[in-house]
């Protein structure tokens, strides 16, 4: 397993980001521990959460993930081993998304007192607000990278056409350009990354981390059928996926699978992971038997054609 740069960076990730929206939603602080000692003890040094997680569950008000970060890397003393990235711009609770530089200033010093630590490694745009000009918010955030507690930045969720000026915007200013790209993006959700972000993502040498990279669960598949729905909370996110497109990538995913001797999980995560724009897909676990078959991808050996196989059976 090699490390992969992000980006233009001198930072250096193994290839699968943990996802930390669980944290504190599906699972309680001890598990979380439980599942983060097991993924770096398998290795791996990424690690992703935002402000807003866990703000949708029941008493959260947002923060929770990036605290249970913060009082794991405490206990386990291992900030400067780790590549930890989270975001902001999310609705707080204000009722509207925020990349003004007072806002970022403010939500920096909140995420880094939860995450208890004095930077952030990759500090990312979370959602577009259209209504502050992004000259200040990339010189919210060079000034955070000036003073050090902020060392790269990255964007999630933007259009082409806002990435684009936004890169473009950096040149022109000499100011911080994003370095990474966190699109919507598996086997199933195709069309709107290829389309458009992709390209501009390989032209600019943006590092992609990928989320719902096993579309909530259903690329395991856990789910194949509407009875299947309550399996988990993440159930009725699948909904949409079972359709006739849907159980045709299953179905190529069941035979790669039984031909490497495999799990779907582990093959749809070695897709993304051989895919020319990815570095690091996105995904979480809520146990060690879910996280073994995510720790298994990079080392997948699947062939070219396997992967050929499982792009044109997901075909659009």
């Amino acid at each position: 397993m090699e490390k992969r740069q992000l980006g233009n960076t001198e930072l250096y990730v193994y290839p699968i980001t943990f996802g930390g929206n669980v944290f504190g939603w599906t699972i309680d602080e001890k598990k979380s521990f439980e599942i983060l000692d097991a993924f770096i003890g398998a290795g791996f040094n990424f690690i992703d959460t935002a402000n807003v997680y866990s703000r949708w569950a029941a008493g959260n008000e947002g923060g929770e993930s990036e605290m249970i970060i913060g009082n794991w890397m405490k206990k386990q003393g291992n900030r400067e081993k780790l590549i930890i990235a989270t975001k902001v711009g999310a609705d707080m609770g204000s009722g509207k998304r925020d990349l003004s530089k007072k806002y970022i200033l403010k939500a920096v010093e909140d995420s880094l007192k939860r995450l208890q630590t004095d930077y952030i490694d990759l500090y990312q745009t979370h959602w577009d607000d259209e209504t502050t000009p992004i000259e200040e918010t990339l010189e919210a955030y060079a000034q955070l990278i000036k003073e050090g507690k902020v060392r790269h930045i990255g964007a999630s969720n933007l259009t082409p056409e806002r990435l684009k000026q936004s890169l473009d915007i950096a040149v022109a200013n000499n100011l911080p350009a994003y370095q990474t790209f966190q699109p919507h993006y598996n086997l199933y959700e195709r069309e709107v990354f290829e389309n458009g972000l992709e390209p501009l993502c390989l032209g600019n040498n943006l590092g992609v981390l990928n989320y719902y990279s096993l579309a909530s669960g259903f690329l395991t598949g856990k789910y194949r059928s509407e009875a299947d729905l309550n399996k988990s909370q993440r159930g009725g996110g699948v909904a949409k996926y079972l359709d006739e497109r849907g159980f045709k990538i299953l179905a190529a995913l069941d035979e790669v699978a039984a031909e490497l001797n495999s799990t779907p999980a582990t093959v749809a995560l070695a897709w993304l992971i051989n895919r020319p724009s990815v570095t690091a897909p996105i995904v979480s676990a809520t146990s060690t038997t879910q996280l073994d078959s995510i720790i298994k991808a990079p080392d997948l050996e699947i062939t070219a054609d396997q992967l050929h196989f499982l792009t044109s059976e997901s075909a659009w």
